[in-house]
């Protein structure tokens, strides 16, 4: 079964199409390392929660916009190996990100319903 990396992030809304291009220019180096598919969703109906919501979890600012996406790995074993080879992968430098990466939510997610 597919495993699935999950992420969340707080982007500048002035910053979607900057955003956009990084994400457009990294999934052949994600597809390069086994990565099925990425999938981008910018947030346009993330409503407040009382105890927690999408926007605590990133403490995302008025002025920026939730981001939430994933990857699709054709199982762990090559998620492992793509992501270690990812990590040290100059093309993918987090100096150049558009978001906060220290306010980044993120983790692996086995796949146990997919109809």
């Amino acid at each position: 079964m597919n495993y699935i990396d999950g992420f969340v992030v707080a982007v500048p809304s002035d910053k979607k199409d900057a955003y956009l291009e990084q994400a457009r220019l990294a999934l052949p180096i994600f597809k390069e390392y086994g990565a099925l598919r990425m999938v981008e969703t910018w947030g346009d109906d993330v409503p407040d929660g009382k105890l927690t919501d999408f926007k605590m979890a990133v403490k995302a600012e008025p002025t920026e916009t939730v981001v939430f996406s994933w990857i699709e790995w054709p199982d762990k074993a090559t998620r492992d190996a793509g992501m270690g080879k990812l990590m040290s992968d100059e093309r993918l430098s987090m100096a150049n990100m558009v978001f906060d990466g220290k306010r980044m939510i993120y983790g692996g997610f086995a796949v146990i319903l997919d109809a």
